[in-house]
Formats: structure tokens, C-alpha cells, sequence
């Protein structure tokens, strides 16, 4: 398994996160400040352009263009290591590093745009973010520290039945770097269990997307909702309360959704949707909503704060 870092690191930050679930960005921290895991957050950083890549909004050559400026700002604080809370900022810069390091032609086009630009310092050389493995997931971060984040639970959530989504940017695109399988991902399913809950583990539609194909939810708004309805109503069958997370859009896409689906097909869906870190930061003491944000979510999530002592909350 590659090396993975608990130090030396840029905390990427992400759109969706920001906007949307803040908590995922607090719950974060919060567990790294916990296990001491050293990372630094550079608001000079700026999105990966992700949702626009993928809606046809930005080229690959724009797109590149901000990484590099990007992992400049990680080498001018000398954090070796890229960690991203959001799959799509973990496929979109795995891309963009590979490109820059591989193809001459286009790391010249886009230090030309530097140069011209008077920000010739920016300029990218082949290999300044030494590798691929200097990209990760903050998943497998917290994979690497299990053992002692688990040290720390005191909110037992294990009367729940858990079930776990991974995020296509994550086990589809860049497949060779997953953690802990691609075929049937379990790296969420891991770190839960660690946490002393059990998961469902395999279930038919584990694999599928969430259905959110940025633009699809927009522009093929019945196929994007089937996809998330057929995975809700196999969940629902199985009696899951919290479906448990890794990317800020496959949340927003099952979060944002449920209660439209559930008019729309007739069943009172009632999961919790969380990003890991959010279920991590609850079960080791975070508080609900200064810490894991929950007062962002569409779902209620007071079933699981009705778990949580009044001197936590």
C-alpha cells in the first residue's frame, strides 16, 4: 500500500464543501487536530474547477492551468502532500499532476500563460509535486489512523444500520490508487467499522453512481433522479438509517433529493446522509452543529442527535 502522510499537508479546500456542508470541512479538522495529523489550509487556493470541467464549462488546458497554480501554493508552504475532501478535487488534480508531468508541450503552453501574465514565479517544472502519491483522499488518511481515532469514541451510534457510498472519483478513475478495493470498495466500510459500528456492507447497487452526473441532474433530471431512487429504494428495503459519505456532491445529490423522491415515489424515506468525517467527528465528540454543521442538511438529523448527551450538544 502507498505511503500515506500525517504531516507536510495542504488541507484542499473544496466548493461543495464550503457552500454546502461546512461541516465536512470542520468535522475534518477537528479529527486532525485530535490524532495531531499537521496540515495547513492556504485561502489563496482556489477550486479545482471540477463541476465546470465536467459540465463542459472549462477545457483540460484551463483546468491544468489551475492546478498548477495550485500546487504552487502547496510548494510555497512547503506541504509536500495534497489531501482533498472531495472526490472530484482527487480525480480532477490526479489528472492535471499526470498531465503536467508527461506532456512538454502543454506544461510550456501553460507556463507561458504564467509568464505573461507576470507571474512567472508560478512557473510549473516537471515533478515539483513529486508524484501521484502526493495526492490523497482525506479517507485514507483517516484509513491510516483508525486504530487511533477509535481511541476517542464516546457516542455510540451502533443501534443504526449503516450502509456506505463511494464515490465514483475515487474508486473509478484513478482505480489503481484505491484503497482497499475498487470491485467491492470498502475503505468507508473499514473506517466505520473501526468505530466499533457495523455496516451492511454489499448491496446490489453499491457500485452505482449517485445519479448526479453534474450537469445530468439539470439537463436529465429523470434518468439523474432514477439512478438516486433505485439506490434509495434498495437501502430503504434493507431498513438503513445513515448512508455515510465521501464526496460533498454525492451527499448533496442523496441529501438535497431524498424528500423530492419520496413525494415522487410514494415512500417516506427517512436515511441520514453524512460524510464520514461528519460521523467520525460525532462518534468522538464533535458537536453536532458548531463542529459537524449538521444544521445544513435537508434530512433532519435528529434521530442520531437524540443518541448524543445534552453535555455534548
Amino acid at each position: 500500500m502507498k505511503s500515506i502522510p500525517d504531516k507536510s499537508i495542504l488541507l484542499f479546500k473544496s466548493c461543495l464543501v464550503s457552500t454546502e456542508y461546512p461541516g465536512i470541512e470542520s468535522s475534518t479538522k477537528y479529527i486532525f487536530d485530535k490524532i495531531a495529523v499537521g496540515y495547513i489550509i492556504d485561502h489563496d487556493q482556489s477550486c479545482c474547477t471540477g463541476l465546470g470541467y465536467y459540465s463542459d464549462v472549462f477545457d483540460q488546458v484551463s483546468t491544468t492551468l489551475i492546478a498548477a497554480r495550485n500546487f504552487y501554493i502547496a510548494n510555497r508552504n512547503k506541504a509536500k502532500n495534497l489531501v482533498v475532501m472531495c472526490a472530484t478535487c482527487y480525480a480532477i488534480n490526479k489528472k492535471s499532476l499526470k498531465l503536467l508531468n508527461s506532456n512538454d508541450l502543454l506544461r510550456e503552453k501553460i507556463n507561458k500563460v504564467f509568464e505573461d501574465s507576470s507571474m512567472k514565479d508560478m512557473e510549473y517544472e516537471k515533478g515539483s509535486l513529486d508524484s501521484l502519491n502526493n495526492i490523497f483522499h482525506v479517507v485514507e488518511i483517516l484509513f491510516n489512523k483508525k486504530e487511533e481515532i477509535a481511541k476517542y469514541l464516546n457516542v455510540d451510534l451502533s443501534k443504526f444500520r449503516i450502509a456506505t457510498h463511494h464515490a465514483c472519483h475515487y474508486c473509478k478513475v484513478q482505480y489503481e490508487d484505491t484503497i482497499e478495493g475498487f470491485r467491492n470498495p470498502r475503505i468507508l466500510d473499514e473506517l466505520v467499522e473501526a468505530m466499533g459500528f457495523k455496516t451492511i456492507d454489499w448491496y446490489n447497487t453499491k457500485r452505482s453512481t449517485c445519479g448526479a452526473g453534474f450537469r445530468q441532474r439539470f439537463v436529465n433530471k429523470e434518468l439523474s433522479m432514477k439512478v438516486t431512487g433505485d439506490k434509495l429504494l434498495e437501502l430503504n428495503d434493507k431498513n438503513v438509517d445513515i448512508l455515510v459519505h465521501m464526496c460533498p456532491n454525492c451527499q448533496m445529490q442523496f441529501d438535497r433529493y431524498q424528500p423530492y423522491l419520496s413525494k415522487k415515489l410514494g415512500v417516506d424515506f427517512k436515511m441520514v446522509h453524512l460524510n464520514v468525517t461528519q460521523l467520525i467527528a460525532l462518534s468522538i465528540g464533535g458537536n453536532p452543529y458548531k463542529t459537524v454543521g449538521i444544521q445544513t442538511h435537508t434530512v433532519s438529523v435528529d434521530s442520531l442527535i437524540e443518541n448524543i448527551p445534552k453535555n455534548k450538544i
